[in-house]
């Protein structure tokens, strides 16, 4: 993507911090209003105490914004009508001159026009749980393994096939880590039974074998999985048992494509009682608060 077509806020462009840049999804479709605004301000908040320069990215009247203001946060987040935008949709939402939250996998084409070189989303797209029969597999994951961005999410969507994911992401070429932990995470909880491979533990180790990957000239990025601490996540009976049954909801519903994720959200919460929620919110702090130690320890270093 073109840097020029990109209208970047005067705060991110006279920044001589690290930037981190966050998707909208989350805002316009990832929760209700008014937890999604507040979560929106209050992440941008613990990436800025953490010494980096939080850029939420969108696309309103047709503009792709790198750096919402709070006032396009909460338009955001507040009004009806907003497009979801995967990778392939941003033409057409810019063309019609439309409003749409983008999601993770376009969120990090935009970041990569941008400059910007760590994303943190909540979770990501990724092989869907009946990928062997309709092919879902989401956008977000070959925007990760094609542009030069580091990824930090709690993982992918709980409700997605894991083990599948893993095995894309191998075949892609793409470095997978979880932080501080052996295991890949399950989104609300903190294991998926399955190993990322490679595990990390400081922002500086991410930093280095980024910038180790952009000497040796190879292509795309890193993607770096974050788990909810104990005392936040969801016990992993509780997260799979409410997948099951937003699964068999969803199928009876013949809910699919872009709605399935929504749809899947709004039941999981149903079904946890709520906790599911605040585990969500809880994540998307953690990985900020991550995303802008990586960023920082980026921007101690020089990258070609």
């Amino acid at each position: 993507m073109k840097s020029d077509q990109l209208w970047i806020a005067p705060r991110i462009r006279a920044s001589k911090l690290p930037v981190v840049a966050l998707e909208s999804t989350i805002i316009a479709h990832g929760m209700p209003y008014p937890v999604n605004v507040e979560t929106a301000l209050e992440v941008e908040a613990i990436v800025a105490e953490e010494g980096a320069t939080p850029a939420t990215l969108g696309i309103l009247g047709g503009r792709i914004i790198v750096g919402l203001s709070e006032a396009e946060i909460r338009r955001m987040g507040s009004e009806e009508g907003v497009l979801k935008a995967c990778e392939r949709d941003i033409p057409m939402a810019v063309a019609q001159g439309r409003n749409a939250a983008v999601t993770a996998g376009a969120s990090i084409a935009i970041a990569s026009g941008a400059g910007i070189r760590v994303f943190v989303t909540g979770g990501i797209g990724a092989v869907g749980p009946n990928a062997g029969k309709d092919f879902d597999i989401s956008a977000d994951l070959p925007a990760i393994a094609g542009y030069p961005v580091i990824t930090v999410c709690a993982g992918a969507k709980a409700f997605m096939d894991i083990a599948a994911t893993l095995e894309w992401l191998e075949t892609q070429r793409v470095p997978v880590a979880t932080w501080g932990s052996d295991d890949f995470p399950l989104f609300y909880s903190r294991s998926s039974g399955c190993s990322s491979g490679w595990r990390v533990d400081s922002a500086e180790e991410v930093a280095s074998v980024f910038a180790v990957k952009r000497r040796l000239g190879l292509d795309g990025g890193l993607l770096v999985a974050v788990p909810l601490p104990q005392e936040q996540a969801l016990p992993e009976d509780v997260t799979r048992a409410a997948i099951r049954g937003a699964l068999e909801q969803a199928t009876a519903a013949g809910i699919s494509g872009k709605a399935l994720t929504p749809f899947l959200l709004s039941r999981i919460k149903e079904l946890t009682g709520g906790r599911s929620l605040e585990s969500n919110i809880a994540l998307i702090r953690n990985n900020a608060r991550v995303g802008a130690q990586i960023a920082a320890a980026l921007g101690r270093m020089e990258l070609p």
